[in-house]
């Protein structure tokens, strides 16, 4: 692809650091007729939207294989809830068919401008892993093509069965997902019950979690520049209502440009943290709402990464195992707020122990700390290695779709399968992501 046309297409991350760029793209178009992926000089990465917030969606000086055009439905069967559809097309598209018929995706994350190789490809999670796992469990096959132009069908427990695990969360190095399959859930409409409540500290939040562990939906908005934890818990379950209507909810507002840097700083947050805190009058509300504010509020707002300026942000989740997940949850507020680290989008929740189907997969048992920082410079990078240091000491472990920092050896303690999964790395697929966290220590 010429130089020009790379321009026509903003091929970053959405947190918008790293920059990397691509020394050529592949707009794929058919399953049919694809590159000769064997042929490429250059180590090749499929792109899908670019939703992942770090470089694990980056090929600094490869070839991309944007996935954009492979965006068709394939199959989907009304009654038992079965849908076959193509790599590139996003959870959005899928949800306009599955909602009207009755059906819902099994697990969707904080987007649904996620593609659903994407969703595989970092095994996402949301918020009923307590209860369903992550994306990959419900996948029941797919078609992978390797660079040695072997088309293989993939499933749990078919003849390549150690192959779909190690794709299943495999960051998209194993080969080009062309379609998936997987099992939707029935849903009776497109309405949510809600219930929030206010918690003052992170024992608290951990009563609430544990009371709510039957229901469907949890998560919990935290103030990160509060050393106590106070925030937010929701709970939802899909309502009842009838057959559902077509999405009436649409993004009514975009970021026009990027804001200034500096806007968001400690004071701004600290003054909205503590208006969104107190909106709420009663320790505990209860509502019901469409399923778009409740599973996608962010996507209400167009290009909404542009508020954290030019220079971009660092998303930041771990998690922690329980046992000692409330001292190092406090340890890791306790950094943020030392540091003035402004963060309004602080999301805490615990993972059940549903085990994930991929051999690279993030969630696992315990407390998990999801926030947005403003990318300020080497003091910002400097907090999340803090962060991650002291999850990693906690015995924790860091999200890959979320990362920019993570050293090679907080990688290996992340992921003790990492070996076994290389040995399925296909040998023309790599990322920015993958050969920094490969990469010898000095």
């Amino acid at each position: 692809m010429a130089p020009a046309d790379l321009l026509s297409k903003n091929y970053a991350s959405w947190g918008r650091y790293p920059v990397a760029c691509p020394a050529a793209v592949e707009r794929l178009a058919w399953r049919d007729a694809l590159p000769d992926l064997g042929a490429s000089e250059r180590p090749v990465l499929a792109y899908g939207q670019g939703r992942s917030y770090g470089d694990a969606c980056l090929n600094s000086g490869g070839v991309l294989l944007d996935t954009d055009g492979l965006d068709r439905l394939i199959a989907f069967d009304r009654v038992t809830g079965r849908v076959r559809a193509e790599a590139g097309v996003t959870l959005a598209k899928l949800l306009d068919v599955l909602v009207p018929a009755g059906w819902f995706l099994p697990v969707t994350p904080g987007t649904k401008f996620v593609s659903l190789g994407g969703a595989i490809a970092n095994d996402v999670h949301g918020k009923n892993h307590h209860i369903a796992g992550t994306f990959g469990r419900f996948v029941t096959a797919m078609e992978l093509v390797r660079s040695d132009g072997q088309r293989l069908l993939l499933t749990p427990s078919g003849e390549h069965d150690d192959l779909f695990r190690a794709t299943i969360g495999g960051l998209g190095l194993t080969g080009l997902i062309t379609w998936a399959e997987f099992q939707a859930i029935p849903i009776p409409s497109d309405q949510i019950a809600v219930t929030r409540t206010r918690f003052r500290s992170l024992p608290e939040f951990l009563a609430l979690a544990g009371a709510a562990a039957d229901q469907p939906y949890t998560v919990a908005w935290i103030d990160a520049l509060s050393p106590a934890g106070r925030g937010l818990f929701m709970q939802g379950h899909h309502a009842p209502g009838g057959l559902p209507a077509p999405s009436r909810f649409r993004q009514k507002l975009a970021a026009p440009f990027d804001v200034p840097s500096g806007t968001l700083n400690a004071l701004t947050v600290r003054a909205f943290n503590a208006v969104y805190y107190h909106a709420q009058r009663r320790d505990v509300a209860r509502s019901q709402t469409h399923y778009e504010p409740f599973f996608y509020p962010l996507d209400a707002v167009g290009n909404w990464n542009r508020i954290y300026g030019r220079r971009g942000f660092l998303q930041y989740q771990c998690v922690v195992p329980f046992a000692d997940g409330v001292a190092v949850t406090e340890a890791l507020l306790a950094a943020i707020s030392a540091a003035g680290a402004a963060s309004f989008l602080a999301v805490l929740k615990t993972f059940g122990d549903v085990p994930s189907p991929g051999l690279l997969s993030f969630p696992r048992p315990g407390i998990t700390l999801a926030l947005d920082l403003p990318h300020r410079g080497p003091e910002t990078l400097a907090l999340v290695r803090r962060l991650n240091a002291i999850a990693i000491e906690a015995g924790g472990a860091l999200y890959p779709a979320k990362d920019a920092v993570m050293s090679p050896a907080q990688f290996r303690a992340s992921y003790p399968d990492w070996e076994a999964f290389g040995a399925h790395v296909d040998p023309k697929f790599s990322s920015s992501f993958w050969r920094r966290v490969t990469a010898s220590e000095s």
